[in-house]
This record gives C-alpha cells, sequence and structure tokens, in this order.
C-alpha cells in the first residue's frame, strides 16, 4: 500500500472509529446550573485574592517538586541513553513512562506515604523513561565527524563522552528546560492526590466555592510557567537545586509507616488467591472483566473523541496563528489562547469543567481536547509561518484552505498520531475525577487498600499505551511520516 493510499484509509478510519465513540460516549451536562457556576468563576478571576495564606508557599512546593524530580530524572536518562538499543533497557525505559505520574505517586503513597519522596518519585519515574529515549535520539543524531576521529579502540564511554555528548549537549539542556516546564504541569497535578502544591489549594478552594482564592491560585501558575525560560537559568541551578532541597527537606510530612516497603514487597502487591491458598485464574478473570475491561473500554472512547476534538482545534485553529491569515493582532491574540491552554495540564483543567458541567465525559473531553489541539496547532502555526509561500499567494482563509492545509497535511497526522498516545495515557488518570477509566478503578482499589489489584490495572494501563504506541509508529511508518526528537517539546 502506497503511503497515500495508506493516508486515504487511515483517514476514513479515523472518522469511522471517531464517529462510534462518540455515539457510545457521555458527553451531557448533569449540572442543572452551569451558567450560574460558570458567572461566579468570572467574577473570582476578576477578583483573584492574593491573600489567602499558604498560596506562595503551595508555589514554592510546586517548583521544588518540580526541579528535583526532573534533574533526577535528566540524570538517570542520561545514564541509560548509551545503552537504550539494549531491548531490557529500552523495554524498562518504556514500561517506566507509560504509567502517568499520578498512578506511580498513588501507588508510592502505599510506601513511602504522603511525604517529598513520594512527589519526586512520582515524577522522577515516567520521566527518567522519557529522558532515555529522547537523550539517545540526541546521540545518536550527533554528527559522525567527531567519533571517527577518534581511535577504533576507543572504549564506548569515552566515545560517547568526549564525541557526541558535547555536539548534544545544547540539545539536552533545551529539552531539560521544556521538562521543567512539564514538571511544574506534573508537580501541580500531584496537588490533588494531597501532596500540599498548587494543585491541592486549587481543588479545595474550587470545592469551597471560593472562586477568587482558585483564580489566585491558577494565575500564580501562570506566572510560574509561561515565563520558566526567563526565571530557569543552568548557572542558578545549583542555588535552586540547593533550596528546592532545603524546603523539601523542612516541610513538615506526615511520616512514613515502618516496614511499609518489606510489607509491600512481600504481602500487598501479591495477589489475594496466592497470599490465602485460593485459585489466581478465577480472581484474575473476575478483575479483568469486571474492571480492567469496562476501564480500558472508557479510557478508548474518551481518548478518540478527545482526539478529534484536539484535530478539529488544530486544523480550524493553526491559520489563526500565521499574520498573512488572521493578522499580526488577530495571530497575537490567538498565540496568547493557544499558549494559556497548552500550559494548563489537562487534569486541571477537566477537574475545572467539571465543577461547571457536573459528571461526565463531557469535562475531560474538552479538557484533552483543548489542551492537545493547542499544542499541535501551536506547533503546526510555527511550521506554517516558517513556510516558503509564492510571491502571489493569497491572504486569510484561502491562504489557510488552498496553501497551508494541504501543505501540512503530513505534519498534521503525524502529530495527531504522536499525541494519541498521550491522550490514551492522559484519559485513564480521568478516573480519579469520578470518571469510568481506568483510573476510577486504581484509586477506588487503593482506597480498599487491595493493592495486588492496583498492580494489574496498571498493568493494563501500562499495555494499553504500549499498544497504542506501537500502532501509531507503524501508522507513521506505512504513511511515511517522520517526527523527530523534537516531537517530545510538544
Amino acid at each position: 500500500m502506497t503511503a497515500a493510499h495508506a493516508r486515504k484509509f487511515g483517514f476514513w478510519a479515523f472518522v469511522a472509529l471517531s464517529l462510534i465513540a462518540l455515539g457510545l460516549s457521555d458527553l451531557e451536562s448533569n449540572r442543572p446550573d452551569p451558567w450560574n457556576t460558570l458567572l461566579a468563576l468570572g467574577r473570582g478571576f476578576l477578583t483573584p485574592d492574593f491573600g489567602t495564606g499558604g498560596l506562595w508557599y503551595g508555589a514554592a512546593l510546586t517548583v521544588a517538586f518540580a526541579l528535583v524530580g526532573v534533574l533526577f530524572a535528566a540524570a538517570v536518562g542520561l545514564v541509560l541513553a548509551p545503552f537504550y538499543a539494549n531491548p531490557v533497557v529500552r523495554g524498562f525505559s518504556v514500561t517506566l513512562r507509560s504509567i502517568h505520574e499520578l498512578f506511580w505517586a498513588l501507588l508510592l503513597m502505599q510506601v513511602t506515604g504522603l511525604g517529598p519522596l513520594t512527589g519526586l518519585l512520582a515524577i522522577g519515574i515516567p520521566y527518567s523513561g522519557i529522558f532515555a529515549r529522547v537523550f539517545a535520539d540526541l546521540l545518536s543524531e550527533t554528527p559522525q565527524s567527531a567519533a571517527s576521529a577518534l581511535p577504533r579502540s576507543t572504549p564506548r564511554t569515552s566515545l560517547i563522552l568526549y564525541a557526541r555528548l558535547p555536539l548534544a549537549w545544547d540539545q539536552i539542556k533545551a529539552y531539560a528546560l521544556y521538562r521543567i516546564e512539564c514538571g511544574l504541569r506534573s508537580s501541580a497535578v500531584l496537588g490533588f492526590i494531597g501532596l500540599p502544591t498548587l494543585g491541592y489549594l486549587l481543588e479545595t478552594f474550587f470545592r469551597q466555592a471560593h472562586y477568587s482564592q482558585a483564580a489566585a491560585v491558577l494565575y500564580i501558575f501562570f506566572a510560574l510557567i509561561l515565563p520558566v525560560r526567563l526565571w530557569m537559568r543552568w548557572h542558578l541551578t545549583p542555588l535552586y537545586l540547593i533550596a528546592a532541597l532545603w524546603l523539601l527537606a523542612v516541610q513538615k510530612f506526615p511520616p512514613m509507616g515502618e516496614g511499609a516497603l518489606i510489607r509491600f514487597l512481600t504481602e500487598d502487591i501479591i495477589p489475594a488467591p496466592l497470599r490465602n491458598g485460593g485459585e489466581l485464574l478465577p480472581w484474575l478473570t473476575k478483575l479483568l472483566e469486571t474492571q480492567a475491561l469496562p476501564g480500558t473500554v472508557t479510557t478508548v472512547i474518551l481518548a478518540q473523541v478527545a482526539l478529534a476534538l484536539a484535530a478539529l482545534i488544530a486544523i480550524f485553529g493553526f491559520p489563526a496563528l500565521v499574520p498573512r491569515v488572521s493578522g499580526r493582532i488577530g495571530s497575537t491574540i490567538a498565540h496568547g489562547v493557544f499558549v494559556v491552554l497548552r500550559s494548563i495540564p489537562d487534569y486541571m483543567l477537566a477537574f475545572v469543567f467539571l465543577q461547571i458541567l457536573g459528571p461526565s465525559l463531557l469535562p475531560a473531553v474538552l479538557a484533552l481536547g483543548l489542551h492537545n489541539g493547542a499544542i499541535i496547532a501551536h506547533l503546526l502555526g510555527q511550521q506554517s509561518r516558517g513556510l516558503a509561500l509564492r510571491p502571489d499567494a493569497p491572504r486569510g482563509l484561502s491562504l489557510w484552505g488552498y496553501e497551508l492545509l494541504p501543505r501540512q497535511s503530513g505534519t498534521i497526522w503525524a502529530l495527531c498520531l504522536y499525541r494519541w498516545e498521550i491522550i490514551i495515557r492522559d484519559s485513564a488518570i480521568m478516573g480519579l475525577l469520578g470518571l469510568g477509566t481506568l483510573g476510577f478503578f486504581i484509586e477506588k482499589n487503593v482506597q480498599e487498600l487491595r493493592l495486588d489489584r492496583v498492580v494489574v490495572l496498571l498493568l493494563v494501563s501500562a499495555a494499553l499505551t504500549l499498544v497504542v504506541d506501537h500502532i501509531s509508529t507503524r501508522l507513521r511508518a506505512s504513511m511515511r511520516l517522520r517526527l523527530g526528537p523534537q516531537s517530545e517539546t510538544t
């Protein structure tokens, strides 16, 4: 099958799957007065209250968790990257990053408690797998001239340290800076499971209908994440790291349970039938049928509808970022809107929509669609501004319809297929908000201290992510779509 036929088939398959998923989705607004809630929220955003105690301390802890977690992950990823071609290392790295940091946090809390180690490892573990993959790509794509100048007997470690690492160092730093931005989002979201970051404050204020304080939390979050490339300077990293470690050390967290790790490894995660002398297969079959299967189906449905919405937002939104289409003022406004949408964690955005619209898949679909659509549109807009156009090229919507959209169709496909895996991963955690995805059943079993079931469901979530990643990779190959390491910075 040619690339053109593969793209045509993929398009109609995507449309069909999206329509089926849409028909199976519960997208009704169950809140009787969404407009009243929206108006109250709007008044809160117009009158933010920054005087509430704990706001700035929560912001500092958000930065501390992000910095330490990301820098730890970068160090581990840099160690793993030279060996990424090894199937064991690659499989290990893929498994680490296939489980969302919120799921890691829920599992780690059973061992390390609600303390700093939980937050640091929840960010550091999946990010290590991501860093290993990206750093391996960056090292492998360095020019061969420096390496070929060394003797053939040069050890592999020396080859990497002296020939490849210096050439890739600027890109490594640039990617690590982007991951710090991602770490801020992850750190804030960890507040929804109890860590004292900005997410904890946001959830508390929203549930109490204190919208002015909730607005202040969001404004502080924007003040941290939007100018991160301005305040994050590498020569200041040692100072930032010392301050972050000190802040986490003096923060009073609940103590860890004595013997928690031994109990976790020898009792908690061992399937109940093996501990009680029962049969494993009936226990596993029931768990898969009653929890894993419905959770997986809902996760896939949510992800497919959200991906379709993200694609529509990207296709119709990216021309607004091009001055030749929307004008300078229009492109500036559009850029600001998309930057804000891609900066807000989709989980946080879903929580806000949930307060307005009530419990259904609609808040999660809107959050995932807007967040990922803004990311794709932002990248498409950047690329479109750099395209070489004919001197007589039209302006406005004609430029979008006859020039930009046809030339960017391959990139749209590539970015949507790449974000598919990420949307699947993020759809699973939406269950922590009460939706019926895998996260709902994982949290339910955590609350019931059935950690053996939690481990099985986490493996199902990881397997689902890996399957989608494999399908996405195969589709990109059959359509001859290339998306390099820079796609990770989306």
